[in-house]
């Protein structure tokens, strides 16, 4: 009797673990409960790993800069179309640390600057930095743009050219054109106009210097606020372009992501090297060093022109003159220079743009930009940002330097900013994975264990219920 009792109980507890495997499958409450930690977690507070990593990102990122050598001026200046060749990599040691940390409000925001210090790094490079490239003047299309109405300026620029021997294309080291030289044409303007700076240089002033303070949310109160931006600069909007829209401050700084990120959301990011923000939507899933990603990318539509995007009216200055897709105006930012961003080799532009300039081959492995983030605690695995620098170039009749210069927008460098995570952050999501999936697992476990009990419930209940020999079955064969 006690024995069937026994044998019973572990039928029915068999049927009631296999129900609540079953339960707890359909209800997903292990992966909620998951979520809700790594939510709670993945805050910016002192002493949790998330501010660690924030503070002084561990991964090394590097930074590439191929440039676009103007082959054949002369031929431009007569009207023929722009030959360039693509010279590079130059690879820079990026260093990024927040500093002037400071927590506001109760801790729910956190206010920092991000300086950037680039090392070069010549064993990862094409050449050194004395390397010559040719290209477009910009301080003098900058100049002849701004003054070209001005006839006493027109004036004393075209003869301060005729007799320097200036023009339109100049030659300088690679050094040069990053970070900075005295340029004797801005030299010689600034005597009229004093408040010119006569140096010059694509990232003139951006080594071991910030961009301004930001002020993030650190996620303390929602974790899709995560080191999302509040303020830059103490301003939540920008006044560089024409609509509110377009002049939003969204998302991250493009480092730091929220955790549980899903396919079907849209990461917003603003660059203070685009003067704007912008976002990226998923597209497929990847594989970091072992580690489960989803892979994101801005999409075409982010630089798309007005007829394909209405939303992108506002980055049309002055507004209403709009160019075409795949490129951005940002001389409103940049002091007036006429300087126009894309991806590199016009990757996802207007074919106009591609086959203005010679030597424009746009491949989306080596031109798209790419963020791949772990799921889970929205760490970023991998990232390249992919930007190409531009200049408009242009005939002005004031001055005959231009000669007949075709209307072209012009490549002059074109850069690679990457990151990926970092052995000793492997080692850690490889544990927070581990934990992951032994905790999501415990529902399968369960419906696994309630399959057993029952297998071995219906084996102890046919061998109970067998047929029960007779006495004379149970007498042995022989006798002594």
């Amino acid at each position: 009797m006690l024995r069937s009792c026994c044998v019973y109980s572990l039928g029915l507890l068999s049927v009631l673990v296999l129900i609540a495997g079953i339960s707890l499958v359909l209800s997903n409450v292990f992966p909620h409960l998951i979520h809700s930690m790594v939510e709670k977690e993945v805050v910016l507070k002192n002493g949790t790993d998330s501010f660690e990593a924030w503070k002084d990102p561990p991964p090394p990122v590097y930074m590439q800069f191929y440039f676009f050598n103007l082959t054949n001026p002369l031929e431009v200046l007569q009207g023929d179309r722009p030959a360039v060749l693509e010279i590079g990599p130059y690879t820079y040691r990026e260093y990024r640390p927040m500093e002037e940390v400071d927590f506001l409000d109760n801790g729910t925001k956190v206010a920092a600057v991000n300086p950037k210090t680039y090392i070069f790094l010549a064993n990862m490079s094409a050449g050194p930095e004395s390397d010559l490239i040719r290209t477009v003047n910009i301080p003098i299309v900058t100049v002849m743009e701004k003054f070209k109405d001005i006839p006493w300026v027109v004036n004393f620029i075209s003869a301060y050219l005729r007799s320097s021997g200036e023009g339109l294309f100049t030659t300088r080291t690679v050094g040069e054109l990053l970070w900075g030289y005295e340029d004797p044409f801005l030299k010689a303007v600034k005597t009229i106009r004093p408040e010119l700076d006569d140096m010059v240089g694509l990232f003139y002033k951006a080594n071991a210097t910030n961009d301004g303070q930001y002020v993030f949310f650190t996620g303390e109160q929602n974790y899709t606020d995560f080191a999302r931006v509040d303020t830059w600069n103490d301003e939540r909007l920008l006044d560089w372009w024409s609509s509110d829209q377009c002049n939003m401050i969204n998302g991250t700084n493009g480092a730091f992501f929220h955790p549980v990120v899903t396919k079907d959301e849209t990461l917003a990011m603003f660059s203070s090297d685009l003067c704007r923000s912008l976002y990226a939507t998923y597209v497929e899933d990847i594989s970091v060093k072992g580690l489960p990603g989803y892979r994101f990318v801005p999409p075409s539509s982010v630089f798309a022109n007005v007829t394909v995007n209405p939303d992108n009216a506002g980055f049309c200055v002055p507004a209403g003159n709009c160019l075409g897709s795949g490129v951005l105006n940002v001389s409103p930012c940049k002091q007036g220079a006429p300087v126009i961003m894309s991806s590199p080799h016009f990757y996802q532009a207007d074919e106009k743009y591609v086959k203005g300039v010679f030597g424009m081959r746009p491949n989306k492995e080596r031109h798209q930009t790419t963020i791949d983030i772990h799921p889970l605690t929205g760490i970023v695995l991998q990232a390249a940002k992919r930007l190409q620098i531009n200049v408009l170039v242009e005939k002005i009749s004031a001055f005959s330097q231009t000669g007949n210069v075709p209307t072209v927008v012009l490549p002059v460098v074109f850069l690679n900013e990457s990151v990926v995570i970092d052995d000793a952050s492997v080692k850690k999501l490889q544990v927070v994975i581990a934990k992951q999936n032994v905790v999501v697992n415990i529902p399968f476990i369960l419906i696994g264990l309630g399959i057993l009990m029952g297998v071995v419930f219906m084996v102890l209940i046919c061998r109970q219920t067998g047929p029960e020999s007779s006495a004379a079955e149970r007498q042995p064969l022989l006798s002594s």
